[in-house]
């Protein structure tokens, strides 16, 4: 726990530093040392849910892989960016103040809340998808049924199907907690089917994750440009 929150305490320090604002110690929301809104990237999974899997591959390793680039890339063209886990840890041990037998639950509530505390401009929710169906393949957003979000969804779809050669088209996330309780424009990335051999070799590849880190990233430039 002492080793995930000063993880957490070091990019909010150096974000900080950066912008010349100061954050009071003691003082347990994070609007002091963030006072413009920020893009957090959403890290799906994480600790002893390893969401999704092929063999040994696991769907929170490549989430974490792929949200460590586009927060690089975000931060390098200028862009607040937080990544609200940096290591393989469930959001749910963080959670002290939800009392809920379901960590799950838990998990899902630490997400939402983190989006009002930092506070978020948008949340990117970073996932992957599995289907029964093996030759299903390719990339989906999912968004809230609310006109940003909806872009948002619409721009990193658009530049994600580039990536994959495809043609989908992004779907109202109806069933989704983290949609249905984040008040910002959100959106959930599934980047990529891992039940499919041709995205897999996309999404556990260094260059693979890269390039769809890059393709979310203009993704969110061209919403940025749109509204």
């Amino acid at each position: 726990m002492r080793r995930k929150c000063l993880s957490m305490l070091a990019i909010i320090f150096a974000f900080s530093s950066m912008c010349g604002t100061s954050v009071i110690a003691g003082d347990h929301t994070f609007r002091y040392a963030f006072p413009q809104p920020v893009i957090l990237i959403d890290a799906g999974h994480g600790g002893i849910d390893g969401g999704t899997s092929y063999g040994d591959i696991l769907e929170k390793d490549i989430n974490l892989e792929i949200g460590r680039r586009l927060y690089v890339i975000l931060r390098s063209h200028g862009y607040r960016a937080i990544l609200n886990r940096t290591d393989d840890y469930a959001l749910s041990d963080d959670n002290r103040w939800l009392r809920n037998r379901s960590r799950h639950i838990r998990d899902l509530a630490q997400r939402k809340q983190l989006s009002e505390e930092l506070p978020s401009e948008i949340v990117v929710s970073l996932h992957v998808n599995w289907g029964r169906n093996r030759a299903k393949r390719g990339p989906i957003v999912l968004h809230q049924n609310e006109g940003r979000s909806a872009i948002l969804a619409f721009s990193i779809q658009n530049s994600l199907d580039s990536l994959y050669a495809a043609s989908s088209l992004p779907q109202v996330g109806k069933p989704f907690y983290l949609l249905n309780h984040v008040d910002c424009p959100a959106v959930i990335v599934e980047t990529g089917f891992l039940s499919n051999a041709e995205d897999r070799a996309m999404l556990i590849s260094k260059r693979g994750q890269q390039k769809i880190a890059e393709a979310i990233y203009g993704g969110i430039v061209q919403y940025f440009t749109a509204i």
